[in-house]
């Protein structure tokens, strides 16, 4: 649409309200009827300038008015005429989008006075968030620790950070998480007593270091997806033509040196488990100092051998002082808000090379199905197989989401998240995911849209309009991602 089919639809609105409303009876002398166009061609848009409408006097000189004093007909920022077909459309559009005033004008936002209010908020605060770079990343703090297992690996060092905790005050101290859910992670094999086979037992000694009973990560392994087809039509599930590996693996509970899991209880921290997800395993300061600036494409091999596959930078302390670690991102939604979070590890080898994340098969020890219920740990991440892609290469389609559309490589699946800080009650960074299909009757009647919010998915499956996999029944596929949520765009 050009600028003056907008200035055309725009006064057209303005005269049929008035129009309604009653006129001064001249409506002005009909000029006779444009040829018609080709066949198959549109008819040419005429010049709108000077601007003669039906309605009268009146709607006139209210269309000249608008024209003439407000941007009504000038393209804002955020304006489709202006849309960049390579930019992300999730992010929210300034206020100022459709106003008389620049954005300047507009006070704070009200979640800068209440955070349970609308607009931009960083839920994760104990580090940096960049939203302006490319890639949205957060730098956080990076720690120490020790395996004290008593097997192979024992004495190594890794590195790691903190996001989550069950402790509501270090939370707050720390600029960290609070989930009250953590506390039921620390879950046991079947039996009469207590084998934990979810969460690691740790300790902090007097220099900070988080010593640990178990737990290696492998981060040599190369990533790999590959998708057999590119065929996404109607109900196609790309996912079922993936080849894959994960670019990391932790290991397992039959392990000499013990399972790994992101999920540490503190023994002198009040017992209090954290979420530690390890981004580096048997490495020094010299072996990463070199990616302080970022890692380029000569380096990515080889640094990401040793590390995380989201560190987009890592830097070792001096001079007594924490290093940090610059993580990326992933975009998604929570009741209706777009939001960023953290992926950092998966309890399945296909969502581990998804996310990028580290194959941590103890995850998978703790029950799902169970959402809010006594005792669960876990909330509901929604994903879907077949949601729209972009009809055309190198124009977004609005309502793109899914993994075909990533696996396609369109961006990422921008799936829903449940209950977050500040929005519920419910938060936890152990998400069991729910894999929605659209039946075949919703792709032909074109009600595949992009969803934001947990429960409008939940009444599309109510409707039959969403299913699990192949038609199974809609739930959990048995798959945790551990997520910690960064922050809310809106």
């Amino acid at each position: 649409m050009n600028i003056n089919t907008s200035k055309i639809l725009l006064v057209t609105a303005f005269t049929l309200a008035l129009a309604a409303c009653g006129s001064d009876g001249d409506t002005g002398p009909q000029g006779p009827p444009g040829p018609p166009g080709p066949a198959g061609e549109d008819a040419p848009v005429p010049t709108p300038t000077p601007i003669t409408v039906v309605g009268g006097r009146l709607a006139q000189d209210f269309a000249d008015a608008t024209e003439a004093e407000t941007n009504a007909f000038t393209p804002n920022s955020g304006d489709p005429l202006e849309f960049d077909p390579d930019e992300d459309d999730v992010r929210p559009g300034p206020p100022s989008v459709g106003a008389d005033i620049p954005v300047t004008y507009f006070g704070p936002a009200p979640s800068s006075v209440n955070p349970n209010l609308i607009g931009p908020l960083q839920l994760l605060t104990a580090g940096t968030v960049d939203t302006e770079s490319e890639t949205a990343t957060i730098t956080l703090p990076l720690y120490e620790g020790r395996l004290a297992s008593g097997g192979p690996r024992d004495g190594q060092r890794f590195w790691y950070v903190v996001t989550d905790t069950s402790d509501p005050e270090n939370a707050e101290a720390l600029g960290l998480n609070f989930s009250a859910k953590l506390a039921f992670t620390d879950v046991s094999e079947e039996g009469d007593s207590f084998n934990p086979n979810a969460v690691r037992r740790g300790f902090y000694d007097q220099n900070g270091t988080l010593i640990v009973n178990g737990g290696a990560v492998d981060f040599s392994p190369m990533r790999n997806v590959n998708a057999g087809s590119t065929n996404d039509d109607g109900t196609s599930n790309l996912l079922a033509s993936l080849t894959f590996a994960p670019g990391a693996v932790g290991t397992g509970v039959d392990d000499a040196d013990g399972f790994y899991s992101p999920l540490v209880k503190i023994e002198n921290a009040r017992g209090h488990i954290y979420n530690a997800p390890i981004v580096s395993f048997n490495t020094d300061e010299e072996d990463f100092a070199a990616y302080c600036d970022g890692i380029s494409m000569e380096e990515m091999q080889e640094a990401r051998s040793i590390l995380h596959d989201k560190v987009v930078s890592i830097c070792p302390g001096e001079d007594g002082e924490p290093g940090t670690v610059t993580l990326e991102l992933t975009l998604g939604f929570s009741f209706g808000r777009p939001v960023l979070y953290l992926s950092t590890d998966a309890s399945a080898e296909i969502a581990s090379a998804l996310e990028g994340a580290v194959y941590t098969p103890a995850l998978g020890n703790i029950p799902v199905g169970r959402d809010d219920s006594l005792f669960s740990s876990v909330e509901r991440i929604f994903g879907f197989t077949n949601g729209k892609t972009n009809q055309q290469a190198g124009e977004v389609n609005p309502q793109r989401q899914g993994f075909n559309s990533a696996i396609l490589g369109e961006g990422g699946p921008l799936n829903v998240l449940g209950g977050i800080p500040t929005i519920a009650t419910d938060y936890s960074p152990l998400w069991d995911l729910n894999l929605g299909e659209w039946t075949q009757e919703a792709v032909d009647n074109n009600y595949h849209s992009r969803m934001t919010e947990e429960f409008a998915i939940l009444g599309m499956v109510e409707r039959g309009f969403l299913t699990g996999p192949g038609g199974a029944p809609y739930g959990s596929t048995g798959i945790i991602i551990n997520c910690p949520i960064v922050q809310r765009l809106l």
